[in-house]
């Protein structure tokens, strides 16, 4: 509990550690820097711990086919994606905002992907967590006003990372349900990620980095935010039913509203608030429909 608790604090830290870097970052170089610093170290870490984990066990990792090369490649690309697109959303919107929209649209998104992929038709609960998710992102999107309210940009920047987030999720469920590791997974979705943002670098600007803060930020958001916030993650889903997993991750967005109000002095409309308490009530549903052992179509990656 305590290891997926601290990485949702963690994943939660993002937005507003981007927001106190120096003048002139941008969501792309933020997102190249941040990619191939943690998705680096995240291949490093997560492949060892899968080799350490296959000797444990005696056991074998699945043959290795194009069907599984091309999830692992699309869960390190859309990642990749995820990234500029959620700083674009926090940095027009606001991080509270833009955080909270990004993460209540993620698994909606995921849930539909699943139904689509299975043709399996969703409980009761999802469909009144997915209710309660758009109302809220209808609510914070059409807010208007104030440095807590998100435009449209926003909007559609933290829409698209929520879409990132939850093609990757629904990827790494596919690897993790035909026998592979899920430390191989998370090790795979590392390496792909960092090279993704290689072919990012030639079109971000990077002057932000001969600043010691820039230094600092880029090593927070790549080392804490990505390799290990991940890797507790990866860890301590092994031992967790969905529901308790689904529940604490609730911390994630829950921390990026404080840290936003607290340490950037965001001001959120009454419409923001209720709009972000709409979308708490709509993970909240998803926690509880996680209940259950096989926990389709809720998926909880964070």
């Amino acid at each position: 509990m305590f290891a997926v608790l601290a990485a949702a604090v963690l994943f939660g830290t993002t937005g507003t550690s981007q927001a106190l870097g120096p003048d002139g970052t941008t969501p792309l170089g933020v997102g190249a820097v941040r990619l191939l610093i943690g998705g680096t170290a995240l291949a490093v870490i997560g492949f060892a711990l899968a080799r350490r984990h296959r000797r444990a066990a005696a056991a074998t990792s699945p043959r290795l086919t194009s069907r599984t090369l091309v999830l692992m490649a699309l869960t390190g690309v859309c990642l990749a994606a995820y990234q500029p697109l959620f700083f674009l959303g926090t940095a027009r919107g606001g991080v509270a905002v833009g955080t909270v929209i990004a993460l209540g649209s993620a698994p909606v998104m995921a849930g539909l992907i699943e139904w689509a992929i299975t043709r399996r038709l969703p409980r009761p609960t999802w469909l009144a967590a997915t209710a309660l998710a758009t109302t809220g992102v209808a609510l914070l999107a059409f807010a208007g006003g104030g440095s807590g309210s998100a435009d449209p940009l926003g909007v559609l920047g933290s829409l698209g990372a929520g879409a990132a987030f939850a093609v990757f999720a629904n990827a790494q469920r596919r690897l993790m349900s035909t026998g592979w590791d899920p430390f191989t997974v998370a090790g795979a979705m590392g390496a792909g990620s960092a090279i993704s943002a290689l072919f990012m670098l030639p079109f971000a600007s990077f002057g932000w980095l001969a600043e010691p803060g820039g230094v600092a930020v880029a090593l927070w958001l790549g080392l804490a935010t990505i390799a290990v916030a991940y890797t507790l993650f990866t860890w301590g889903l092994q031992r967790l039913t969905a529901a308790t997993a689904a529940t604490l991750t609730l911390a994630e967005p829950i921390t990026a509203t404080l840290l936003g109000l607290v340490v950037l002095g965001e001001h959120l409309g009454a419409a923001s608030v209720i709009g972000i308490a709409v979308l708490t009530a709509g993970l909240i549903v998803l926690a509880w429909g996680s209940r259950r052992r096989d926990p389709e179509p809720f998926p909880i990656e964070g």
